[in-house]
């Protein structure tokens, strides 16, 4: 039954784990790829499988880029995934049992396990993480959300979960979370609805932060790892206030 579901991925400088992801997919009759930019070596990697449809086009934030890259699928039922995740053989074989009694109305939430630099973070707020990732777009698709994108759903709506779960490379050499950083907060500043803190409470937030992810969060637990994500939740707090801030100045 995979054969009726489509992958849609939106890309950008991505060719570090692309190739991972669309092994991990080679199951699948359509991965839609909707690259925004890439200068690396992920369109020519892309072109080598056989299920890739690949575009191209602008970024629109990644809620309407989203939604955008699910319109160009065959297929009603989306899995959405990012370029640096791979769903494990046991999940898919679960997706495709599943898939021959669905309802349209239903949506599947997986277990994605989040790795920092070759291991598995349990704690930091990423431990515990149960995404929407299909759907079936004649009834629900992604929200326009310029950063944190998620599936909007309604109550008429049923999540179902399956055995098996997504590995998540979210991090594989440490200033990947600079340039996360400096990209989200960026994005996140661009909106209108964020609000415009002096400084003082900018500082109270970020603090927060750091110790919402190592205290609250138990961050403690995961080692040297576990302080690298509250210093970098801080410093992405910081930033998108401080570009806000600045930008109205």
């Amino acid at each position: 039954m995979l054969a009726e579901l489509s992958v849609v991925i939106i890309t950008r400088n991505a060719a570090g784990t692309l190739a991972r992801t669309l092994n991990a997919l080679d199951p699948i009759g359509e991965v839609v790829i909707y690259d925004n930019g890439s200068t690396d070596e992920t369109l020519e990697i892309a072109r080598r499988y056989h299920n890739v449809s690949l575009h191209t086009g602008a970024f629109l934030g990644f809620g309407p880029t989203k939604r955008h890259a699910v319109s160009l699928a065959r297929q009603d039922w989306i899995l959405s995934l990012d370029a640096d995740e791979a769903p494990t053989a046991r999940w898919l074989e679960s997706l495709g049992g599943w898939l021959t009694h669905a309802d349209t109305r239903e949506v599947v939430e997986v277990r994605r396990e989040n790795w920092l630099l070759g291991k598995p973070v349990q704690h930091s707020g990423w431990g515990r993480d149960w995404l929407i990732r299909v759907f079936n777009r004649q009834h629900h698709d992604f929200n326009d959300a310029m950063v944190h994108e998620s599936i909007a759903v309604t109550d008429t709506t049923q999540v179902v979960r399956l055995d098996g779960h997504i590995e998540h490379l979210a991090v594989t050499e440490l200033g990947q979370f600079l340039e996360k950083v400096n990209r989200y907060s960026g994005i996140r500043a661009s909106s209108d609805t964020l609000r415009v803190y002096p400084v003082w409470i900018i500082m109270v937030k970020s603090a927060f932060a750091f110790f919402r992810t190592f205290f609250l969060q138990r961050g403690f637990l995961d080692g040297w790892r576990g302080l690298v994500i509250a210093v970098s939740n801080a410093n992405g707090v910081f930033w998108k206030y401080m570009k806000r801030r600045v930008r109205d100045q």
